[in-house]
């Protein structure tokens, strides 16, 4: 099969989300504020990125978080966007290309982190990423209950987890069975973290019945995997630029496993990304109209998180 390049394509298919997702989109009140927030945290835990890729990092991760939890006071808004800044950065540093290059070293930092992760403190190190996730873990252990946190520290496990698995399949990623991206796609897009995180800040907690319902289980699988593939059709070109082949993306395996082109695989993806919309859809309608306030304010964390991934996929740092 002819291994097409986005770099040779003018125009892909998009999904077109707005039946089940109409903008505008709610914004924080305090979005000035939280870039300079992300930016106090850095001075304090400066992380070793690049100086123009992170003003588009802290960026979009300020713009990001203020339509994730648009609710959110300032003093959270900012905490989430630090997270987030900070497992962002460690994926662009440490894993994509980079672990290509030195996969052993990703997975010394992984370990590290997953001790940090394990018991709450931070050794001795010279790992700037390794003080920075003790901040942090010390600040949302402040705020959530034990088994929020506890589910916080098992996301964040899952998503470097994902960077390593990632980093293991970029060599080869038409050998990758869809099924298997499917499920691995939302640790690596840190979906389900942003959902946890949402509700420590948000300051609500679903029962464990509530959660381990169908329609909440259905809701946040199609909200997963609406932000993962709509992802993958925005950094596409991007990251087959960076890689000089194709990336390990949904285009990619659509177009092993149907034996069509790239703009044959987008349309695909496109129509998979709008099947999804409606799902999640359905189910935040079905929630929000329960009269329970745990669900109705599930459904609407929900609806705000999916309207951040589609808004952060037309920023700049997509752009090729």
């Amino acid at each position: 099969m002819t291994n097409h390049r986005a770099t040779a394509q003018d125009e892909l298919p998009t999904p077109d989300l707005s039946g089940a997702f109409p903008g505008p989109f709610p914004v924080s009140p305090h979005t000035d504020h939280v870039e300079a927030g992300i930016l106090r945290w850095l001075d304090k835990f400066p992380l070793p990125v690049e100086p123009t890729s992170l003003r588009t990092l802290y960026n979009i991760t300020g713009q990001g978080v203020s339509r994730a939890v648009p609710t959110a006071d300032r003093d959270s808004l900012i905490l989430f966007a630090n997270l987030f800044l900070w497992l962002t950065a460690f994926d662009d540093v440490h894993g994509e290309a980079a672990a290509q290059h030195d996969p052993t070293e990703l997975k010394l930092h992984v370990r590290e982190l997953c001790g940090i992760l394990a018991d709450g403190e931070v050794p001795p190190s010279d790992r700037p990423f390794a003080a920075a996730l003790g901040d942090l873990l010390k600040r949302f252990r402040a705020r959530a209950t034990p088994a929020q946190y506890l589910q916080l520290a098992e996301r964040l496990r899952a998503n470097l987890g994902g960077i390593v698995w990632e980093a293991q399949h970029l060599p080869a990623p038409e050998s990758v069975a869809l099924d298997t991206y499917s499920t691995m796609r939302p640790d690596t897009v840190f979906v389900r973290t942003v959902m946890t995180a949402a509700q420590i800040v948000l300051g609500y907690e679903l029962p464990e019945p509530q959660r381990s319902s169908a329609p909440v289980r259905e809701l946040e699988t199609s909200v997963s995997s609406l932000a993962g593939w709509v992802n993958d059709l925005a950094s596409f070109k991007r990251e087959a630029r960076q890689l000089g082949k194709n990336p390990l993306s949904l285009p990619t395996l659509l177009m092993t496993e149907h034996g069509v082109d790239l703009p044959t695989a987008f349309g695909l993806a496109a129509r998979m990304c709008e099947e999804q919309a409606d799902i999640a859809r359905a189910r935040m309608t079905e929630l929000s109209a329960s009269g329970l306030a745990p669900l109705t304010l599930h459904a609407q964390a929900l609806e705000h998180i999916t309207h951040s991934y589609i808004w952060h996929i037309d920023h700049a740092r997509y752009r090729p």
